[in-house]
């Protein structure tokens, strides 16, 4: 992990050795999780071809573990250089976000584990793994908020992110920093 980020993203180290330590559990009992955000953020989506789903192709056949998800991850954290985390958990209270209380109807923290953070090209993806993406309408919601959160958490600029989901076959992208959380609420 440090030799992925030395110097570039220290704050992102020292965010996941942090909570590796100390994960503030309050925030994961109650309230919105990112996992079950329902509404169209309008992602710029490219279909493309791309290692993670040969990685997962990989994972799915290791079958080590009792469902494709740890499969997947563990795969990739144990094969791939690139990949230096697995379910990240990452919050965001409403005093974080001017509009939190609007979009999300509560007070409650959003809360949420990131499936896979991996440095490629020097930026920090955040990746989710889903059976079958082709088929998701909402997977790039969760993963520009996992990208949102994350980068309260750290102070790392939304400019050093990209997200995507992927299964075996079809891998979607977008860059999180061209959606504005402002405009979520016109929709």
């Amino acid at each position: 992990m440090d030799s992925l980020c030395k110097g570039k993203f220290d704050d992102l180290i020292k965010y996941l050795k942090q909570v590796m330590d100390y994960c503030p559990k309050d925030h994961f009992l109650d309230g919105p999780r990112s996992s079950a955000l329902r509404y169209d953020i309008s992602a710029d989506l490219l279909k493309v071809e791309h290692e993670v789903a040969f990685l997962a192709r990989m994972g799915l056949e290791s079958d080590y573990y009792d469902n494709a998800h740890m499969n997947v991850q563990m795969f990739m954290l144990s094969y791939d250089q690139k990949t230096f985390a697995i379910e990240v958990p990452l919050w965001l209270t409403h005093d974080e976000l001017e509009c939190f209380e609007d979009l999300f109807e509560s007070k409650l923290s959003l809360s949420g584990h990131i499936d896979i953070v991996r440095i490629e090209n020097g930026k920090i993806w955040i990746w989710d793994f889903k059976p079958r993406a082709a088929k998701e309408k909402h997977a790039s919601t969760q993963v520009f908020f996992y990208a949102l959160m994350l980068c309260k958490r750290t102070g790392v600029s939304m400019d050093n992110f990209m997200c995507g989901y992927f299964d075996d076959k079809d891998v979607y992208v977008f860059d999180p920093s061209k959606i504005k959380v402002e405009t979520l609420l016109k929709k």
